[in-house]
């Protein structure tokens, strides 16, 4: 799928389906977003399951990301803006976003500022914060392949070190380090320093009026739980309980990759989110 996006051309993995068109049939629109430097290809394993499952299902590839036209943005909040030009040029508002580390922060500053855009929010791999190692923002500049090498190795739990991908065939800590090794130049070094630079995640999390389910790791290195404590605080305590209720779920066996790692139970948590929410007046503006 390709729309225009402020004059360039966006892509998206639909799943072999036709979102606009299952959306405007009643099918609640689910937006998945990708993490630093990765594109829409990390929601292979839940993208055809859910566009067959009753979803209107887009994996975006952000700009400059995938097959995407465009410079990345700059800054979380330029990466917002942008999803909901994206969310609106599809015609795919309001949507269940789901967001992978980076794409937590840009689902969120999206559902504070613009919430008759989401519908909804999962959150997997998040946290208050995500400061970067300055090792690997030194590689995301210099050396790609170090850095996707330490991505790999950092964002899987031991199972996932361990055990093979889903896809048969297919080494799962090996297919995170080709993703990373082939974004674009200097993609990486920005998504990642928008990241660390990015201090709004609990003042978001506090204005987001949807139902919010929060997906942790329970190997997770470089998103563990405790450090997504004060974002919770602020999902939990916010102030219109009735339709923003918040849900916390813990995988055993999974690290930060947790839609490879585990892909069945991603899915299901997806496609749960999405049958709660009561088809979403749709937004034509």
């Amino acid at each position: 799928m390709r729309v225009e996006v402020d004059g360039l051309s966006a892509f998206a993995a639909t799943g072999g389906t036709d979102p606009a068109t299952a959306a405007a049939d009643g099918a609640i629109p689910v937006v998945l977003v990708h993490g630093a430097g990765m594109d829409s290809s990390v929601w292979q394993l839940q993208t055809r399951f859910l566009a067959h499952h009753g979803l209107a299902v887009a994996a975006v590839d952000l700009p400059g990301h995938g097959q995407s036209e465009g410079e990345p943005p700059d800054s979380i909040e330029a990466m917002a803006h942008w999803l909901g030009r994206f969310v609106q040029a599809a015609g795919l508002g309001p949507a269940v976003l789901v967001g992978h580390s980076m794409g937590t922060f840009i689902g969120l500053e999206l559902a504070a500022h613009r919430p008759e855009m989401v519908a909804g929010l999962v959150l997997l791999g998040t946290a208050a914060a995500m400061p970067v190692h300055p090792e690997l923002l030194a590689a995301a500049r210099d050396d790609l392949p170090r850095a996707a090498a330490l991505m790999a190795g950092w964002s899987h739990g031991d199972p996932g070190h361990l055990h093979p991908n889903p896809s048969p065939g297919l080494w799962m800590s090996g297919g995170s380090r080709a993703l990373v090794e082939r974004s674009n130049p200097g993609v990486l070094a920005t998504d990642l320093a928008a990241c660390a630079h990015y201090g709004g995640a609990p003042t978001a999390a506090g204005a987001v009026s949807c139902p919010v389910t929060v997906v942790m790791g329970r190997s997770d290195k470089m998103t563990p739980a405790r450090a997504a404590t004060p974002l919770l605080d602020a999902l939990t305590s916010r102030s219109e309980p009735a339709g923003s209720a918040t849900e916390v779920i813990t995988l055993a066996s999974s690290g930060h990759m947790q839609m490879t790692e585990d892909a069945a139970a991603i899915r299901r948590i997806i496609r749960d989110a999405a049958s709660a929410i009561k088809h979403p007046s749709r937004s034509t503006t």
